[in-house]
């Protein structure tokens, strides 16, 4: 295995991880998918095949990674019945279920966006705002 060059600019960047309370956080959430995974559980618990439907533009080695990755952080819970087949669930851990209004925040943020440059969620899309409350991850179409 090749030597880390503590000089190269990813280093230099994961020290100033510290000094940073965004970077800190974009270090455990950031990506492209794992935001997206934590809204879909913040619903509550779902399954493997669940997360997948509800996000279809992922791909299987992406979910896995980052379920993996969101479990080493302490940010979801992964609970394995010993059955055949195994029965996997995913659910928040405190400190996901902390990251709620953050979450939250984002997708308030998404909407007006979108409001404000005149972009629509697409046709038949499962979410709805309600803009009394500023709540999207709970108000989920059924």
């Amino acid at each position: 295995m090749a030597a880390i060059k503590e000089s190269s600019t990813i280093q230099e960047n994961k020290k100033t991880v510290q000094d940073c309370p965004v970077m800190y956080v974009m270090e455990r959430i950031g990506g492209f998918w794992k935001p997206i995974i934590l809204f879909n559980l913040s619903t509550g618990e779902k399954r493997y095949s669940e997360l997948k439907k509800a996000i279809p533009a992922v791909t299987e080695k992406m979910l896995i990674q980052h379920l993996k990755q969101l479990e080493a952080d302490g940010l979801i819970i992964r609970t394995a019945k010993p059955v055949v087949p195994p029965h996997v669930t995913y659910t928040l851990s405190d400190a996901g279920n902390e990251l709620a209004p953050v979450i939250d925040a984002m997708a308030a943020w998404a909407f007006q966006d979108m409001e404000r440059n005149d972009h629509q969620c697409a046709e038949g899309s499962r979410y709805r705002i309600d803009k009394d409350q500023n709540l999207f991850s709970n108000n989920l179409k059924k």
